[in-house]
């Protein structure tokens, strides 16, 4: 393994003009450097964590907003989490950017038969199957002690992510609603076990039950997703934004956020139906 530590890469380095990735990676060395930044040279893996998840939603928000400029920054923004964690790694003697980027170069090719090897893909989903096969067969190569099919997905992704993954990898073995309409029946029954857990009111059920049936509830939708072939973090993300425009309509209306406020339910009804009545929905490119 290359080590690209501050002994043998020295911190005022002068970067390659011509290469902005080199450059990139001597700066960022330069700045965990003994005499480099204070702030960068404290952080640890675990520090940087939220951050990384932050610019992730950033790259998310600048895509759905089509907006290119911004990508263009968030993008760069992701890239120095990459170079951070690589960096850290490499300072404690596990990896460094170069290791990660042989380490993509052959997944990418391994994993691409049919445009590496001799392998056939007719279309796209045939590139998933094949691209799931050896994905499965490096796993069995690597973890001998895996007993279940879930163990290998990690806990730490975001949970309607989690749920689609688990839905998924579940109906590889055949455990998957046959339709949609099992699926929507399936709404239907776990919303009636929650409602079964509120009423009547002075009798509502415990809050750890109540939050189990609308863990259901979610659970159940983004299989539905998953089954329409939609993303259920872009479809959410779709519906905070309408509620962003709308909201922002009714205050217009009121005239302000203090006489919203002041607004009755059947102000406030009439208010939000004006303003989804007006909306003009964006369009994407």
């Amino acid at each position: 393994m290359a080590e690209s530590t501050p002994q043998n890469l020295p911190p005022r380095a002068a970067p390659d003009d011509t290469d902005p990735i080199a450059e990139a990676i001597a700066i960022m060395a330069r700045l965990r450097a003994p005499d480099g930044c204070p702030w960068d040279r404290e952080q640890t893996f675990d520090s940087i964590k939220r951050h990384t998840l932050e610019e992730t939603y950033e790259v998310f928000d600048a895509i759905e907003r089509r907006a290119w400029p911004d990508l263009k920054d968030e993008l760069g923004d992701l890239l120095l989490q990459v170079l951070f964690y690589a960096q850290m790694a490499s300072e404690a003697g596990h990896f460094d950017i170069h290791d990660v980027a042989e380490n993509l170069n052959a997944k990418l090719i391994r994993r691409h038969p049919h445009i590496f090897a001799d392998a056939e893909a007719a279309d796209a989903n045939a590139v998933l199957r094949n691209w799931e096969q050896i994905k499965q067969s490096e796993k069995k190569a690597s973890q001998s002690t895996q007993t279940s099919l879930l163990d290998d997905m990690p806990r730490s992704m975001p949970a309607l992510m989690e749920a689609g993954k688990l839905g998924s990898r579940a109906a590889k073995v055949g455990f998957d609603w046959p339709n949609t309409d099992g699926l929507f029946d399936k709404l239907r029954e776990e919303i009636g076990e929650l409602k079964a857990e509120l009423d009547p009111p002075s009798a509502a059920g415990s809050t750890t039950a109540i939050e189990a049936e609308l863990g259901d509830i979610l659970f159940t939708a983004v299989n539905l997703a998953r089954h329409l072939k939609i993303d259920p973090e872009s479809a959410l993300r779709a519906t905070n934004a309408k509620f962003r425009r709308r909201f922002a309509a009714m205050e217009a209306a009121a005239g302000s956020s203090a006489a919203l406020a002041a607004s009755t339910p059947d102000q406030l009804e009439i208010l939000w139906n004006q303003a989804k009545n007006a909306a003009t929905e964006p369009t994407r490119s």
